[in-house]
């Protein structure tokens, strides 16, 4: 039996992905996130109040990682100096690299990695602009912590200011501490190693960046631990609404793509278009009409020739 499909409830196709338009996406994401990190610079003192109870919580909790931490990373050049290296560039390396292979060579699994970061990111926007929050290393000394990236700035690209280029620490917001997408971001990735890396390297490097990551970021006081745990928030998630995210999208798509409808190749009336304008052909006719045309008005061919057709012998005359 046939299969019909009834009208408007064809499937949309999948969409074919090109890195030529993947780049562009993947740029105007990162230039949003960006931007919203320099819009929502808020308030000084309420970022610092908000920087403030979250150590309340953490003390309340029993959680101070944060304090020893940094303490050592202050103490120790080997492990300071490298900790800020990793929290200055692998941030803006390891994702894109991940996000390169996958597209190179997963990519049936691609299009739902990106979504679910994209998504996640868009919602620590949201964090940002809603809950601008001072670093630990930005709060006054009496509260313990120092700036390991200030500390060390001889040894990097980056000056006191930020982990940005030197001289351009102004331009980026340094009270973007909550969620922490450092960490969260790294859990992406760990996520895409040990799902997709295929060996124990990759299954080890998958638990261990995330984590070192966590401890970097506290380490170097530019995030405290609930920072962290919100990263880790956000990816969660952005990873339960991603499947809502990729059908809006698809939907979206199908209405604004035109669909294109009519006759597929092979079938009769692809093959054999009609031209005749409703008249009929009989055997020997090549178009409509063409008896009258060929014995003149009101003459027709005798029936015997006529049954006979273009292979039978013409009458003796």
């Amino acid at each position: 039996m046939p299969r019909t499909e009834t009208p408007g409830t064809e499937a949309v196709p999948e969409p074919r992905l090109r890195w030529w338009t993947e780049l562009p996406l993947i740029l105007l994401v990162y230039a949003c996130y960006s931007a919203g990190r320099l819009l929502a610079r808020g308030d000084v003192s309420h970022a610092v109040d908000h920087g403030l109870a979250i150590l309340r919580i953490e003390k309340a909790l029993h959680l101070n990682a944060e304090h020893p931490l940094n303490r050592l990373f202050t103490r120790e050049p080997w492990l300071g100096v490298p900790a800020d290296f990793w929290y200055a560039s692998l941030h803006y390396l390891v994702t894109p690299v991940l996000l390169v292979w996958l597209f190179r060579s997963r990519a049936v699994r691609y299009r739902a990695a990106r979504t679910w970061l994209m998504t996640s990111t868009f919602i620590g926007l949201i964090g940002f602009t809603l809950l601008p929050t001072c670093p630990p290393r930005l709060l006054d000394a009496g509260h313990g912590f120092v700036d390991t990236m200030a500390h060390y700035s001889a040894y990097g690209w980056w000056g006191g200011e930020a982990s940005a280029p030197r001289g351009l620490g102004g331009m980026t917001n340094q009270y973007a501490a909550m969620p922490s997408l450092h960490v969260g971001w790294a859990l992406w990735c760990g996520v895409v190693l040990w799902r997709y890396g295929g060996t124990r390297t990759a299954r080890a490097a998958g638990v261990g960046y995330p984590l070192v990551t966590t401890v970097v970021v506290m380490g170097t006081a530019n995030h405290y631990f609930l920072d962290a745990v919100a990263g880790a928030a956000v990816m969660g998630a952005g990873l339960l609404l991603a499947p809502l995210v990729t059908r809006g999208v698809d939907r979206v798509r199908g209405r604004i793509v035109p669909r294109v409808a009519g006759v597929t190749p092979g079938s009769p009336t692809a093959s054999s278009p009609i031209v005749s304008a409703g008249c009929q052909t009989s055997a020997g006719e090549r178009i409509p009409r063409q008896r009258e045309s060929r014995f003149g008005p009101g003459a027709e061919p005798d029936a015997s020739s006529a049954d006979a057709g273009d292979g039978a012998p013409a009458p003796a005359r």
